[in-house]
């Protein structure tokens, strides 16, 4: 059900240093480091993700991304959101820059949180 999820942190060194630490004496470690995010997790699969927060405080979004069967249910979990009137933050689409086959799309749920649909070996004619 869940792919990955991540949080924002307004000290993003200090969350850094604090996962890097407590994640590895549980055996996870950075995955992905993009600058502004870093991925946790083992075996090349960032589940876990920290996020650099500018906005307002107390308030931080959460992400989080929903594993889906293949690319006509990310389509369908964006179109059903939109439908409800759920703010389309990025549709249907490929990101390359994850990894091949990332097809994921994004809207915000009643909350304000960043909800994803996600397959890892998708393109659109699949």
């Amino acid at each position: 059900m869940i792919d990955h999820f991540g949080i924002n942190c307004s000290d993003f060194e200090a969350s850094a240093r604090f996962y890097d630490t407590v994640l590895g004496v549980l055996g996870y470690s950075r995955q992905m480091d993009v600058g502004v995010a870093i991925g946790y997790g083992s075996e090349g699969h960032p589940e876990f993700w920290i996020s650099s927060w500018s906005g307002p405080e107390p308030s931080r979004e959460m992400h989080c991304a929903f594993a889906a069967e293949g690319v006509e249910a990310v389509q369908a979990f964006h179109e059903a959101a939109v439908g409800l009137g759920a703010e389309s933050l990025h549709a249907p689409r490929l990101w390359p820059e994850y990894h091949a086959g990332y097809y994921g799309a994004f809207v915000r749920d009643p909350d304000g949180n960043n909800v994803e649909a996600v397959c890892h070996r998708g393109t659109p004619e699949d």
